[in-house]
């Protein structure tokens, strides 16, 4: 009789900081049905991997769990996997960090389930060759990834049934192969689909490895398969009572006793890789991503895809944080709190382990990339990173600073080779960009650890051509949440951030600036600034100037700027001082810069515009509109935030949302990103400096 050897796997993740009613929802749809029915078939073998964040939640709200699960694990039936605690892209986080992560989370599992882990659930499957080393010091001896790793290596289907060895530097790990086959057929597919592919792939000798692992919450969580896995065709039923009923010739089996059984198939160095999806994903343009999946259809039209299939290949995975580039700035702001961290301590200073784990936090992955679900375009996932690690920065400053301070550093602090200016205080960090006309790109309010310039520019995504595709055949696409999306399909030609240097024709209107026209007469916005530094512990004064061109009237004016922004210690509050002349004669225009906030919430009647001189009749965060005064300020009561902005001169005060539309799991939808407030001055440019002054106050309300 023909025999296959199956092992089966999920994987359970939820996000630092998404609803805690999205982890009740996956926990009563998903995690708990499953392992109810599971427990009902005590002859199949099962491995579960569950991330430390939501080890964490289960044990807060649901301890019974831990009860159940253990029980399985004592019996033999499931055996547990590690990785990182808080679910990061370990290639792309420092060693220490790696080993740091990896030993939580299963010091975590020895603990509440007396289970000590060897394997490890490597986060997206995001692999490069140099994980073997900290991965074998971290105690680990095998790591899941997809069946795709090993085809671009030059295997095919015929070669991945079992494991392989790797090294590194004399270190060696363990590989397994995901058939990527069963990700499609489980639970989707018929359970006769799968049934039929292990007879298949069964060998006489019965040696045969094959492993079906994947994210947990397709059992229930994912949009139409709960009544599919439980209720109305109850799939997990009847595929666990399948495998009972051909348990002689199908056995299940952990990771643990493949490798106990079966020797390596041989030995493979694999290149860098993910999920075929995700590696699409992470192609950095619109042209690349279309040319892909035009060259795939190609492929699967001529039928050709199944033999030539896995030449086809994407992106790479840390392109994201070019593609994205408020993506890099968490990732480079987490490096530089990592690195001082360890420098901190290699002087002898004592860090808490409270402001380590922070830094762990801000690793969690998901906001870091995005495909089909909201990742990076989600405000609520993005924000507890930057809570994290403005809290262990917080944490650090009372290690190195025992009283208030002020600071600048000049560094390429997003190694784009061109560096930036970081002004700190105990009260504010000030991340500027000299190289793109000296804007403020993270503006951190230590008091309330929220990054005010937390968020995303419009950009052009692959999939946004599907938007606007004909009507009939829409009902081909994931779903839409609302009606209408693609009117507000604007794109953003530069990243948005504040103290934008903006020079404009004076009939500029609010639907031009919303839709992000380019109605430039400058090119201060991409230029350049030269910058000097002047300061001390009690206060840093920088200094941005830039000499350029400005067209209008069909003339060409030399306009020179000067923009000063000063820090002082102990202050939520910072001034920004500018000075402006025409060196080629009067030059009519609208000066206008502008500051953005990212408050979370458009619509929240706790979040909220407020003026001096006017009670608006619409103040939500998401609404449009224009104001006459010399100051804009914005609430937000749920953060307790108030952010005011005082200019010396009154401005027609612009002010419009920043919303992005994006794929989600649920569909297309359109997520508020940020408020922007653009105080627009008409003036005359002359060779006498006009000086325009404003001051950010910040305080909790």
């Amino acid at each position: 009789m023909k025999k296959i050897n199956l092992i089966l796997g999920n994987h359970n993740h939820q996000p630092i900081g998404n609803f805690d009613f999205v982890f009740e929802d996956a926990y009563k749809h998903a995690y708990k049905p499953f392992l109810d029915v599971y427990k009902k078939h005590p002859h199949i073998k099962y491995v579960q991997h569950y991330t430390g964040i939501l080890y964490d939640w289960i044990l807060k709200h649901h301890p019974e769990f831990f009860k159940q699960l253990k029980t399985l694990v004592d019996k033999g039936n499931v055996e547990l996997i590690t990785g990182g605690f808080y679910e990061p892209i370990l290639a792309v986080i420092p060693d220490e960090d790696k080993v740091g992560q990896i030993q939580k989370l299963s010091k975590f599992i020895k603990k509440h389930f007396g289970y000590h882990p060897s394997g490890l659930w490597l986060a997206e499957r995001i692999w490069e060759q140099h994980l073997v080393k900290p991965l074998s010091e971290a105690g680990i001896k095998y790591v899941v990834l997809d069946d795709t790793h090993f085809k671009y290596s030059g295997l095919t289907d015929d070669d991945l049934y079992g494991y392989y060895i790797t090294e590194e530097q004399g270190y060696t790990t363990f590989l397994f192969p995901i058939a990527k086959r069963l990700r499609y057929t489980i639970p989707f597919e018929d359970v006769s689909v799968t049934i039929d592919y292990l007879r298949e792939i069964a060998t006489e000798d019965g040696n045969r490895v094959v492993v079906a692992a994947d994210d947990g919450e397709k059992f229930g969580a994912w949009p139409n398969t709960y009544e599919h896995v439980y209720t109305k065709n109850l799939w997990l039923e009847k595929f666990f009572a399948a495998l009972d009923d051909n348990r002689d010739w199908i056995r299940t089996m952990t990771f643990e006793e493949a490798i106990a059984e079966f020797k390596p198939l041989g030995r493979i160095y694999l290149t860098n890789a993910s999920y075929a999806e995700m590696m699409h994903w992470a192609l950095p343009n619109t042209n690349a991503y279309r040319s892909y999946e035009a060259f795939e259809r190609k492929l699967k039209e001529e039928n050709l895809y199944d033999k030539y299939g896995y030449f086809v290949r994407g992106g790479f995975w840390r392109n994201f944080m070019v593609k994205y580039p408020e993506s890099n700035q968490m990732h480079k702001r987490m490096l530089e709190l990592s690195n001082r961290a360890r420098s901190l301590q290699e002087k002898g200073k004592k860090v808490s382990p409270a402001a380590l784990d922070k830094i762990w936090e801000a690793q969690c992955n998901c906001p870091y990339w995005h495909g089909v679900f909201g990742g990076t375009y989600l405000p609520n996932l993005r924000h507890p990173i930057y809570t994290s690690l403005i809290e262990a920065e917080v944490a650090l400053d009372k290690v190195e600073h025992k009283d208030g301070y002020a600071s600048a550093t000049v560094t390429d602090f997003d190694k784009d080779g061109q560096d930036e200016v970081i002004l700190r205080s105990d009260e504010l960090a000030l991340y500027f960009k000299p190289s793109e006309g000296g804007k403020l790109i993270e503006l951190d309010y230590k008091a309330a650890r929220k990054n005010i310039l937390d968020i995303i520019s419009r950009r052009e995504e692959g999939y946004h051509n599907k938007i606007t595709d004909s009507p009939e055949n829409h009902n081909q696409l994931p779903q839409f949440k609302e009606t209408g999306l693609e009117e507000y399909l604007h794109y953003d030609w530069y990243r948005r951030g504040s103290f934008i240097d903006h020079f404009f024709p004076e009939n500029i209107s609010l639907t031009d600036l919303y839709r992000s026209k380019p109605c430039e007469l400058g090119n201060f916005l991409t230029s350049a600034y030269t910058f000097e530094i002047k300061g001390t512990k009690l206060k840093q004064a920088l200094t941005f100037e830039h000499t350029g061109n400005v067209h209008a009237g069909g003339k060409d004016y030399k306009v020179a700027l000067s923009k000063t922004v000063t820090l002082e210690k102990g202050k939520s509050q910072f001034k920004v001082d500018y000075a402006l002349r025409s060196l080629s004669g009067n030059l009519p225009l609208v000066f206008a810069v502008e500051n953005c906030y990212g408050l979370l919430a458009g619509d929240a009647p706790d979040r909220y515009y407020y003026f001096d001189s006017e009670i608006l009749e619409d103040r939500k965060l998401r609404s449009m509109g224009e104001v006459c005064s010399n100051m804009a300020g914005l609430k937000d009561e749920w953060l307790r935030i108030d952010a005011r902005l005082e200019a010396s001169l009154e401005a027609r005060v612009v002010r419009y949302p920043i919303e992005t539309i994006s794929l989600s799991e649920g569909g297309f939808e359109r997520v508020y990103q940020a408020s922007v407030v653009m105080m627009c001055f008409d003036v005359t440019l002359s060779n006498k400096p006009t000086e325009i002054s404003f001051i950010q106050k910040f305080n909790r309300i």
